[in-house]
């Protein structure tokens, strides 16, 4: 096991959120997490996966030079 457990909180500054954020995912139990006795940890790893999931490509469109306009 190499990847790290991380705290909620150490969760939410990786992503540059509140606390808030890392629970409500917790919650609805759309990231894969850890309990140890009371405490939750979350896997490096489920963040970074999450991140890759959520990431929206940009459209590619070549632009006309004199084409109609919509």
């Amino acid at each position: 096991m190499t990847d790290r457990l991380l705290t909620v909180e150490q969760a939410a500054q990786l992503l540059g959120t509140t606390a808030r954020f890392p629970r409500r995912l917790i919650a609805e139990r759309r990231i894969a997490f850890v309990k140890v006795g009371r405490h939750v940890r979350i896997p490096e790893r489920a963040l970074t996966d999450f991140v890759a999931a959520n990431t929206v490509q940009p459209i590619t469109t070549s632009r006309r030079r004199f084409g109609a306009v919509a």
